[in-house]
């Protein structure tokens, strides 16, 4: 067997399966769910019917690259989202069975196992990319997302010995799960520190099409690449899904998009790798990809649990509304682990420990007295949960020298 795989840690939601696992919640209260990102909107149903109608395409295989009218609609598709000029449907698109799966074997198909290399990531972060960068046979090295720096990593601290081994860099975009989106002109700063120190960006936007400003929807890598005149889009690449924009989590269809090289030696590991996205799905993902007004009604959607929510959670929590994606990341006044477990007990309500998506380095571990909240359950599971939670904060008793769970 791989010896890395020793050094994999478990994955966030078994941690959360092992800290419940002989509590006996309050069977009083109906339980509600907000610990996983799957989000419990409709699917459209037009993109249900695509996938039905053609069905009796199973029978044919895949190919790894996708059908070019998939990789059509992608393109055009990024290039109206992000006010791209060009986006070449043959050599900068790459159809892919999901973020979570490319993420993965991006990382094992670019890095140089020759050399010492490190994959910078954020802190807290999606679990992929220390999994990835482990079995690829790189170090991960994490950046913390502090409050102070509104929750994203202060990448102008990192030493230029870091940024020399560097060989990936993970950002998130709007961050998992602070909510927090990067601006452009930090984009452009780590586009400028690339090129100095030859290393690639992998940008993680799955949530950019969840955000509270109508008028202001996030900023992507591409498109800061655009603004700098750099249309081959070299050393960047981003990762966009289906999942949370359209509600199709199990459809698993997304794409990766950027530097035509990259993109090239990807699709000959991907060749190997196996993993062709079924024909049914990829004219199904056509057909939510050419559609806006389900993506607009789904934001509107997660605006009015917002709206609700925050108002109730703030009579007891530290919280903020995010920047953008469906999370939020409230301090919480005992150790987040205690806090999500005797939550669970009296509330019947389950979170995610804010420490079970973070590492703990050189003694900080950013998510320590935090939660992660994602309103994912219908609007009225939502608030119900809310006043749960409101409730159970302020009948807490807090020592004075509360010491964290770790």
């Amino acid at each position: 067997m791989n010896p890395d795989l020793r050094n994999l840690q478990p994955y966030p939601f078994e941690k959360l399966t092992t800290l419940k696992h002989g509590i006996q919640p309050n069977v009083g209260l109906a339980p509600i769910a907000l610990s996983i990102g799957e989000p419990k909107h409709t699917s459209p149903a037009f993109v249900l019917e695509a996938l039905q109608r053609n069905l009796g395409k199973l029978a044919i295989y895949p190919t790894t690259k996708g059908l070019p009218e998939l990789r059509e609609s992608i393109a055009n598709w990024a290039m109206k989202r992000f006010h791209l000029n060009r986006v070449c449907p043959e050599s900068q698109v790459l159809p892919v069975s999901g973020t979570r799966e490319a993420l993965f074997s991006f990382t094992q198909a670019v890095i140089d196992r020759t050399r010492d290399a490190l994959v910078v990531s954020p802190n807290p972060f999606y679990q992929i990319y220390e999994g990835a960068a482990i079995l690829a046979g790189a170090h991960p090295h994490f950046l913390p997302c502090r409050q102070d720096q509104g929750f994203l990593p202060d990448f102008d601290t990192v030493s230029a010995d870091i940024w020399d081994k560097c060989q990936l860099l993970f950002i998130c975009s709007p961050g998992n799960p602070t909510g927090s989106v990067i601006p452009e002109q930090t984009l452009h700063k780590l586009i400028a520190m690339a090129d100095k120190h030859d290393f690639i960006i992998a940008s993680d936007e799955c949530y950019s099409e969840i955000y509270c400003d109508e008028s202001r929807p996030p900023v992507g890598l591409l498109q800061a690449c655009q603004s700098l005149g750099r249309e081959d889009y070299a050393r960047c690449v981003v990762f966009h899904s289906l999942s949370k924009r359209s509600n199709l989590p199990g459809l698993r269809s997304g794409f990766v998009a950027g530097d035509a090289t990259l993109l090239a030696r990807y699709l000959q590991y991907r060749t190997y790798h196996g993993a062709a996205m079924p024909i049914p799905t990829q004219l199904a993902s056509i057909a939510a990809w050419n559609d806006e007004t389900h993506v607009k009604q789904n934001r509107d959607l997660y605006r009015q649990k917002f709206a609700a929510v925050l108002p109730i959670l703030q009579e007891a929590l530290e919280v903020d509304q995010s920047d953008a994606s469906f999370y939020l990341w409230p301090k919480t006044p005992i150790s987040d682990i205690d806090f999500a477990q005797r939550l669970f007990q009296e509330k019947n309500v389950t979170v995610l420990p804010g420490q079970f998506l973070s590492r703990t380095i050189l003694g900080e571990n950013p998510g320590e007295q935090r939660i992660r909240l994602a309103l994912v359950a219908s609007v009225e599971e939502c608030i119900e949960a809310a006043k749960r939670i409101r409730d159970f904060t302020k009948a807490l008793t807090v020592p004075k020298d509360s010491a964290i769970s770790v």
